[in-house]
């Protein structure tokens, strides 16, 4: 029987999201993490994509820059030379739409419903994101209030500790 629940997953939310990364500020997934979801040979997910190169613009993927490579690279402590066979070549980074693409290209049952899953959590990222957004500048707007309260219980306090006139005579006043 087929699994059409959206609740149950083939791969936790939580691993996709940490092979989301943020290059020219863009939300892309790498070659490499999505043949590992999609359980093919990262050779093979790059030679359908060139097979069908018109279908993947710029704006849907790109190849990493030789610095952001190289930055990408040092980030990791790699030494297990089987890990770094594939990072001889610069990954291909794809985009949400490249990601939804790739359903076209990669027609197994499983490239299907991991894409599917992927573009859910393309989506519930930016969801968590606009929220945040908005929780920003709700607490930018009480943190101004908060500032002109503080402003005024100084003012307030400062009022307070001025000296005030007694009315009447002090003891040493009358000869």
């Amino acid at each position: 029987m087929k699994n059409t629940d959206p609740s149950v997953s083939l791969i936790p939310d939580e691993r996709i999201v940490s092979k989301v990364l943020l290059l020219r500020g863009v939300k892309v997934m790498l070659d490499r993490d999505l043949a590992e979801l999609y359980r093919v040979e990262t050779r093979r997910l790059n030679e359908q994509v060139s097979r069908n190169r018109e279908r993947f613009p710029e704006d849907f993927m790109f190849q990493m820059s030789q610095e952001e490579f190289a930055l990408w690279k040092s980030q990791f402590a790699i030494s297990n030379s089987a890990v770094k066979m594939g990072l001889r070549k610069k990954p291909y980074a794809f985009t949400e739409q490249g990601v939804a693409m790739l359903s076209s290209v990669l027609r197994s049952k499983r490239a299907v419903q991991v894409n599917i899953q992927i573009i859910r959590t393309f989506t519930m990222l930016r969801q968590i994101l606009a929220s945040n957004a908005k929780i920003k500048t709700k607490i930018e707007k009480m943190d101004t209030q908060i500032q002109s309260i503080y402003k005024i219980l100084g003012q307030l306090l400062a009022e307070e500790e001025k000296p005030k006139h007694r009315i009447g005579f002090r003891s040493g006043d009358i000869d």
